[in-house]
């Protein structure tokens, strides 16, 4: 360890650590570096290091390998997919004969009352039922501001009843 490296360290270990403390650790470190250089590992055999290299470029091989198996069909699936999407468009146009299929639908209410958008002038009851609604939103909207001079909540108390009324009896007949 070099003079500038045991001062780092002696700044950092005196951050968490008293003096005495730190200067232990440092002097940890010097043993523990002296045994590493006293006792150097053994470098591996170059037939190991080169089986090592021709292991590894074996699964890289293989993992190519794969992936381009896993890209190929993939490839094959969709392109299949596609073929017979294009088989079953090309079987369903011959069958129509290549002339779009119409649908014909009735309804419950003539055609002249539909076209007219007012559905309410055509049908008696519909009409009554929408003056009434009619009439209990202007009511309603009275008694929010304030315009009918009562206090309010006997008003809005009726009009909650003659609403419910008038519902009951729509869902009835």
């Amino acid at each position: 360890m070099n003079g500038r490296g045991e001062q780092e360290f002696r700044e950092l270990f005196e951050k968490f650590l008293d003096s005495k403390e730190a200067e232990q650790a440092i002097e940890d470190i010097r043993k523990g570096e002296q045994i590493l250089i006293e006792h150097p590992a053994p470098e591996p055999d170059e037939q190991v290091v080169g089986n090592i290299k021709a292991e590894i470029a074996k699964a890289i091989l293989r993992k190519k390998a794969t992936a381009f198996r896993r890209r190929a069909y993939k490839a094959v699936a969709i392109a299949a997919a596609v073929i017979l999407l294009i088989a079953v468009g090309v079987k369903l146009f011959e069958k129509g004969n290549g002339e779009p299929v119409r649908i014909v639908a009735t309804s419950i209410i003539p055609k002249v009352v539909w076209e007219s958008g007012h559905l309410a002038d055509e049908d008696a009851d519909l009409a009554t039922l929408t003056a009434e609604v009619e009439e209990i939103e202007s009511e309603i909207l009275a008694v929010k501001f304030g315009e009918n001079g009562g206090n309010g909540f006997t008003d809005l108390t009726e009009l909650e009843v003659e609403l419910e009324e008038i519902n009951s009896s729509f869902w009835e007949g």
